[in-house]
């Protein structure tokens, strides 16, 4: 199993585990690799250096690393969009009608998402009904392998 690291386009930094480099190779040209947080399909590997253990041990020197930007905010970013999924209805594009509907108390009231135009959510947000947009990467949207 060969793990790499990899960079979409847009800077976000993932793992990616293959079967060989042909594997990669082969999966990144046919589109098959993307980026989980935003789903572009630009990827690049990033350059890692395998850790070999050739003896005693030994103080290695410390040497000054780059994080990968925003690993963390990334990382709480895929926690809460999961948390949000695990524990609201998905009412696809009857979310305006359906937030309305338990605003007024015409529906039990409950968390859902959904789909909605920036037309929709502007009126929403006029009325009062609390909404917020919240992107879902595609990975997570389908089950997970």
């Amino acid at each position: 199993m060969k793990v790499l690291n990899l960079q979409c386009s847009s800077g976000h930094a993932f793992e990616g585990w293959f079967a060989s480099e042909d594997d990669f190779q082969g999966q990144h040209a046919r589109g098959l690799v993307e980026c989980p947080m935003c789903g572009d399909q630009h990827v690049q590997k990033l350059p890692s250096a395998p850790r070999l253990n050739l003896g005693a041990a030994r103080e290695e020197p410390k040497r000054e690393v780059m994080a990968t930007p925003d690993a963390a905010m990334q990382a709480a970013y895929l926690k809460m969009v999961r948390h949000v999924m695990a524990n609201t209805e998905d009412v696809g594009e009857r979310f305006a009608d359906e937030a309305r509907k338990i605003h007024y108390g015409e529906s039990e009231e409950r968390g859902i998402r959904g789909k909605a135009s920036r037309e929709q959510t502007e009126a929403l947000l006029e009325e009062g009904i609390g909404v917020m947009p919240l992107p879902i990467p595609d990975a997570l949207k389908g089950p997970l392998q």
